[in-house]
């Protein structure tokens, strides 16, 4: 544990440097560059990606997007990308890393009032972060595929607390305290909680934030603002689209619209974007593609063998 921490504090950033100094282009804590070009455990290059399921999620950003706008994992290099190994509705490449994604064993394990009164027991974890309303909880429950395991609530800004999940007896999804919940004053919706920001800095087995961003909506500029605090501080992030079943009021855009128009404004701020994938708790869009990238994130981070 005490290697990873010294990786995680002193290795150098995945990516070029962005373009404001407001952003920092990671996907998560460690490091990518350093393992480019390797499969796990060895010093060879990556065998044939993990096999990629068709989608009926629309393709957002055309077919330009395999080459220049993609989140390149461990173990693939750039120029050997195909369109078969991304995954659909994604900007993401499915690499080496890539293993068992199924969730069958899930149970809450407890809520923390404090970052220090976390688990402590060394597990990779994936913290779930968002506006009050987005669908935190809803994305939950679609991903462990349990009705109400995490309660939702039609009274935005019920999570007070850190909520920690465990998966499979191995890794861990924390559910955050939502941000920018409509009754909250404007300084208190950018600095939505200290002790979740405390989470954030002080929490070395943080694997990457899914940071969720609602689709049905155009842009918000509270979302933007917390990509640039997790920028500053190094905090590894995918985009998770929510809602993108959903058209506001019947006339409003497309979701992939949004999305796209979200991409726009990220990326004057990058010059490599930040993963990102589409989905809907509703119709089930983009489940097991978002369990898959976690599990490449997860696997790179948990080999010891990466130096």
């Amino acid at each position: 544990m005490i290697l990873r921490h010294h990786r995680l504090l002193n290795l150098h950033m995945l990516s070029t440097p962005p373009l404001a100094p407001s952003f920092a282009a990671v996907s998560f804590r460690r490091p990518l560059s350093l393992a480019a070009h390797t499969r796990p455990g060895t010093g060879s290059p990556p065998s044939s990606p993990h096999p990629v399921k068709p989608s009926s999620a629309p393709n957002v950003a055309g077919a330009d997007l395999v080459r220049t706008a993609l989140f390149v994992p461990p173990g693939v290099a750039r120029e050997e990308v195909t369109p078969g190994m991304l995954l659909p509705g994604s900007n993401i490449v499915v690499g080496p890393y890539a293993g068992h994604a199924q969730i069958k064993q899930v149970e809450f394990v407890k809520s923390s009032a404090r970052a220090r009164d976390c688990p402590k027991d060394n597990r990779p974890e994936f913290a779930i972060l968002g506006r009050s309303n987005v669908g935190k909880s809803s994305l939950i429950n679609a991903l462990v595929r349990k009705k109400e395991f995490a309660l939702t609530s039609k009274k935005p800004g019920k999570t007070q607390l850190i909520n920690h999940f465990l998966v499979n007896k191995s890794w861990y999804i924390v559910d955050l305290p939502g941000y920018g919940f409509a009754n909250a004053s404007q300084s208190a919706r950018t600095d939505w909680s200290s002790f979740t920001k405390g989470y954030f800095l002080n929490r070395d087995t943080l694997v990457a934030v899914l940071l969720l961003v609602d689709a049905s909506i155009p842009p918000q500029q509270i979302d933007l603002d917390c990509a640039s605090w997790l920028g500053r501080n190094n905090i590894g992030m995918t985009f998770v689209f929510t809602k993108c079943d959903k058209i506001k009021g019947g006339r409003g855009k497309r979701s992939d619209d949004n999305i796209k128009h979200f991409q726009d404004l990220i990326s004057k701020y990058y010059k490599e974007p930040p993963p990102w994938i589409m989905t809907s708790s509703v119709t089930g869009l983009g489940r097991d593609e978002l369990l898959l990238h976690m599990s490449q994130l997860r696997n790179y981070w948990d080999n010891d063998e990466v130096v």
